[in-house]
């Protein structure tokens, strides 16, 4: 996220010892983007998660096996 966000939002070569304000704006909205991605995913990923776990318990009272 740090290299790709930098990448994107600040120039390869310094001007200013600060960040501009375009660049300081791009910066806080590339995090947020990667971290709205970030909790979707996690989201899903538990929810698959617990699907699995859900069809594991079906299958071995359907068989009576692990």
């Amino acid at each position: 996220m740090t290299q790709a966000c930098h990448r994107k939002c600040v120039p390869p070569h310094y001007k200013d010892a600060e960040l501009s304000k375009g660049e300081s704006v791009c910066l806080d909205r590339c995090v947020a983007k990667y971290l709205e991605v970030h909790e979707r995913m996690g989201k899903k990923l538990t929810e698959l998660s617990l699907q699995d776990e859900e069809l594991l318990k079906r299958l071995q009272q359907g068989t009576g096996t692990a």
